[in-house]
């Protein structure tokens, strides 16, 4: 993908976990646009190797000049948070991808029911700025652990005032999906982002209400898991790489100078899908692109956050 250079201009320690981070670009020009709900991809150079992660803009999509982003250090990171959270400064320089949303708020909804939890909460930051601009109906329900993880909970209910929900975890404060989804219009189309239980229970519960599957929008970035190592044959490049066990195989690729497709990075959405041709044991995947039958029939995989548990796997790159 398309990359270009920015600047940390401020970063602010939101919770004790979590920090913003804010970028200009390197050249002095404006930023490129983008929607409520978009993402971009920042490349770390983490003691000599490339790390990619994916994180949602926030801020308002109409001020283009500065960009925000919101990391939570992970208990085990790989890397990536760690790095923003100990090793970045302000004026720090790092290269991002440009914008692209793949939790676009539709608008054509009546309403819009916006569900968080805990850092799940940054791609609604934008989202709400365009909902306020173009006065629709919405609400937010925001779950978090403690009042440690609260972020942002201060500026949203200055800005969303009686449409925002919070519910404490560590006060036994819980979200009833059911109860929620059932009661709302016709025309409502809800959208999910935080923990995987919370995504499934809520995509669960709203198709066993009859809800329609294009009224009902998720969005999670996988960390990729490690594993056992394994080799790959590029049948394309001709070359066979080593996949460590603490890389994913989209990262093995590009380690060794070969371009792979690539969007989200947390398999989302699609872009990496890479034809399986033969393996000597088992895909494990991890995505939530691919349906349970192509994961079944074991042709597809999406190197981003999947890998194989085989001594050799070849695949159509």
């Amino acid at each position: 993908m398309s990359t270009f250079k920015v600047v940390v201009s401020n970063i602010q320690q939101i919770t004790p976990l979590i920090k913003q981070f804010s970028f200009i670009r390197e050249d002095g020009a404006s930023l490129p646009p983008f929607s409520g709900g978009s993402h971009v991809v920042v490349a770390m150079n983490i003691n000599g190797r490339l790390h990619r992660n994916p994180y949602s803009l926030m801020g308002s999509p109409q001020a283009p000049d500065t960009y925000h982003i919101a990391v939570r250090l992970q208990e085990h990171s790989r890397g990536g948070s760690a790095y923003l959270h100990h090793e970045v400064k302000v004026g720090s320089q790092l290269e991002i991808t440009y914008p692209n949303n793949l939790f676009a708020l539709d608008k054509r909804a009546r309403k819009h029911l916006l569900v968080a939890g805990g850092i799940g909460i940054t791609p609604f930051m934008s989202q709400i700025e365009d909902l306020i601009r173009t006065k629709a109906n919405y609400e937010l329900h925001y779950a978090y652990r403690s009042q440690d993880h609260a972020a942002f909970t201060s500026a949203l209910k200055e800005k969303c005032d009686e449409r925002v929900h919070v519910y404490v975890e560590s006060e036994r404060q819980t979200i009833d999906l059911k109860s929620l989804l059932s009661k709302q219009p016709l025309g409502t189309h809800v959208y999910v982002c935080g923990p995987n239980a919370m995504v499934v229970a809520l995509i669960e519960t709203a198709r066993s209400l009859g809800w329609p599957e294009n009224h009902i929008h998720s969005e999670q970035f996988l960390a990729p898991p490690s594993g056992e190592p394994f080799k790959v044959k590029l049948a394309k490049s001709n070359i066979e790489v080593h996949v460590p066990a603490e890389m994913s195989m989209l990262e093995a690729i590009e380690a060794a100078g070969v371009d792979a497709p690539y969007s989200c990075r947390g398999g989302a959405c699609g872009r990496c899908e890479l034809e399986v041709i033969r393996t000597d044991g088992v895909l494990v995947h991890q995505d939530h692109y691919l349906s349970e039958a192509d994961k079944a029939a074991g042709k597809k995989i999406m190197p981003c956050v999947s890998r194989a548990k085989c001594h050799s796997l070849e695949i159509n790159l």
